[in-house]
């Protein structure tokens, strides 16, 4: 206890000292005040983390001083709209738990195909029922293979493919006004080989060599290398690269021009601290931290989930709330399911992935069997009523069959085998599969790999088409429109993967691209064109081709499923239950909210009919409930309840 008092006492004593200190004449009375009461407020907590990371170094308090005048500056440059923004959203912080919160996520050449040219598509997405838009990475970026956009060399200029930083911040005022949240990645564990710092570092300046972890020859990599897992084995083997012009070892842990920021430096975490509050300051409602996991480097561990990790996400959380608290961390970390539920906190990040469901959604589908599911989800599922999920069925990247082994090994399942298995199915591998996957990452040393494709084609649809099998058609609607129904109303915001909603087709043109052939992501990242959209809102016609009528099929099914979940407030800060059943192919949950409501959800996972028993309607004590999706009425009394194939029920009292 008195060690924690003089601990206050001391950084009481600093914040003193740098306010003192802090020129506080660029802004406006009304601005001073309002950041020196913020500062007050959080300095104790940065106080925390910054002196737990950096406290051993001599110029600590130099570098504190100097992210106060970053923090400043971030201030003197947010707008006045934004600044009411903040307001209303400390007011009502828990603002993503509402039931109107749907996300989609894109690539603005790919839906666009620039800034401006998404202006007119928010109609299209307003009639989705849209008002959530992540635009993965649009800033600058080589030229050729960008990680998909994910190597960014200026945080500060828009890819001038896409428009200009005015194009953007102008479709974020627009956005605003017609009540969609806009989202950025966070893009913070590295930069590209082409960004200033780097080409600074390239050319011998030592302040910036030290922005990067630069080794002079093998043998602290070659330690490192003892334990850590390789990302892109396809590409390359190992995480580091040797630059010939420095002639140096550059730690790259995903891709050679993708050099990784030294945090141990704490000069890198003000660097970026300024340039979140930039992109915070285009007037986005989130940033998705992008490779979260990987931020702190620790030798004799894998360098992934370090505790100094979460200290500085921690840190630039609190630097949110004190220049930005509208604007909130989403957590995007393909880790191990107890590793996920780690950064999911009010002061980490209130919004996270959910890849546990989104992976075990396609095991259901691969087996027909939803024990892994269930059983997960009881473990998982449950997090801090303060934040919440962001459910996906499918993204940019690949699908890593990331669950936990134990409770796998607990169902006779095992976990290796079961991975093969997963990877052979959903690549179309394993006999009687329905899916068109593409592989992705193989790992020649242990065979591992992970699986691409769209929504579309690992739900049957491209192989239903390519041999006009009517029924794999309608299996694959069916499907698609299951996974998609579940992250609806499960609990959380819902995010599509732009063109999921139109049912799109893998597209296999990138083999023709050499900048893209190597990387199999590609088959699932899909441009979507005028004529598309127009189709998704027109009246169905004769005169569609069968994929066309397919498209429309899973749009409208989508549309239906989300204008219910506005209309219902069960959907949005409500508690979420997994319940156990009785048949193997059904996996059920139940929502209920503080005016006591509740919802009792049950879903099929395969191609057959099925029936469970009718106790599990107990959970809404055996009264008529009614079918959200249908309007079909239950009196509660049932002794067994039927699911026609891929059926879903929200029954409601």
């Amino acid at each position: 206890m008195e060690q924690a008092m003089n601990y206050a006492a001391d950084s009481n004593v600093c914040l003193n000292r740098i306010m003192a200190s802090t020129d506080l004449s660029m802004l406006t009375k009304k601005d001073a005040a309002l950041f020196t009461r913020r500062v007050k407020t959080h300095f104790g907590d940065l106080f925390d983390k910054y002196i737990t990371i950096y406290g051993h170094q001599f110029d600590c308090y130099f570098h504190l001083q100097q992210l106060i005048n970053v923090l400043r500056d971030g201030v003197k440059n947010r707008k006045p709209a934004l600044k009411k923004i903040d307001n209303l959203r400390l007011q009502s912080p828990n603002w993503y738990k509402d039931e109107n919160q749907v996300g989609m996520a894109l690539y603005v050449d790919l839906a666009g195909p620039t800034i401006k040219d998404l202006h007119t598509r928010i109609p299209y997405y307003k009639a989705l029922g849209i008002t959530y838009l992540h635009l993965m990475p649009l800033y600058d970026s080589p030229k050729g293979d960008s990680d998909g956009g994910y190597a960014v060399s200026d945080y500060r200029k828009v890819n001038p493919c896409l428009g200009t930083m005015e194009d953007l911040e102008s479709l974020a005022a627009t956005l605003q006004k017609e009540g969609i949240n806009l989202v950025l990645d966070f893009v913070f564990n590295h930069t590209s080989d082409e960004h200033h710092w780097a080409k600074e570092a390239l050319a011998g300046n030592k302040q910036f060599q030290h922005y990067y972890y630069l080794f002079n020859d093998r043998t602290l990599p070659d330690q490192f290398e003892h334990t850590l897992r390789e990302i892109f084995p396809q590409v390359r083997r190992g995480s580091f690269t040797f630059n010939e012009h420095m002639q140096k070892w550059v730690w790259t842990t995903f891709n050679s021009f993708q050099w990784d920021l030294n945090y141990s430096n704490p000069e890198v975490f003000n660097a970026i601290t300024g340039e979140m509050l930039f992109l915070a300051n285009i007037g986005c409602a989130a940033l998705r931290l992008d490779a979260l996991a990987f931020i702190w480097k620790e030798m004799g561990t894998d360098c992934e989930n370090q505790e100094k990790a979460h200290l500085l996400i921690q840190a630039f959380n609190t630097c949110l709330q004190i220049v930005a608290p509208a604007v909130v961390f989403k957590s995007e970390a393909i880790v191990h399911p107890d590793e996920v539920v780690k950064y999911i906190g009010k002061n980490e990040c209130q919004l996270s992935y959910n890849p546990l469901l989104m992976a075990l959604l396609w095991n259901s589908l691969a087996t027909r069997k939803t024990r892994l599911l269930t059983r997960s989800m009881q473990k998982s599922f449950s997090i801090s009523d303060e934040c919440t999920w962001v459910n996906y069925v499918r993204c940019h990247d690949d699908i890593g069959w990331t669950f936990d082994d134990n409770i796998a090994n607990e169902l006779g399942v095992n976990p290796h085998d079961h991975r093969f298995f997963l990877n052979q199915f959903f690549t179309g591998r394993f006999e009687g599969s329905f899916a068109n996957g593409v592989p992705f990452a193989e790992n020649p040393s242990n065979g591992d790999c992970r699986v691409c494709g769209s929504l579309a084609s690992l739900c049957g649809l491209e192989g239903a088409l390519d041999t006009n099998d009517q029924q794999g058609i309608e299996d694959a609607i069916k499907r698609m429109l299951l996974m998609y129904g579940i992250t609806f109303s499960i609990g959380g915001i819902p995010l599509l993967y732009s063109s999921d909603e139109l049912a799109k087709l893998n597209d296999y043109d990138y083999l023709n691209d050499p900048s893209k052939r190597h990387d199999d992501r590609w088959v699932n990242r899909i441009a979507i064109t005028q004529q598309d959209t127009e189709l998704a809102l027109s009246e169905p016609s004769s005169q569609l081709t069968a994929e066309q009528d397919a498209s429309l099929l899973v749009f409208r099914g989508l549309q239906n499923m989300l204008a219910i979940r506005r209309s219902n407030p069960i959907f949005g800060a409500s508690r979420t239950t997994i319940v156990d059943n009785d048949n193997q192919h059904c996996f059920a949950y139940i929502r209920e909210n503080d005016s006591g409501e509740k919802l009792l959800a049950i879903c099929n996972f395969s191609e057959q009919s099925q029936q469970i028993t009718g106790g599990l309607l107990g959970a809404l004590g055996h009264k008529p409930a009614t079918d959200l999706l249908t309007g079909n009425v239950l009196n509660g009394n049932e002794s067994t309840i039927s699911l026609a194939p891929f059926q879903q029920y929200w029954l409601k009292q």
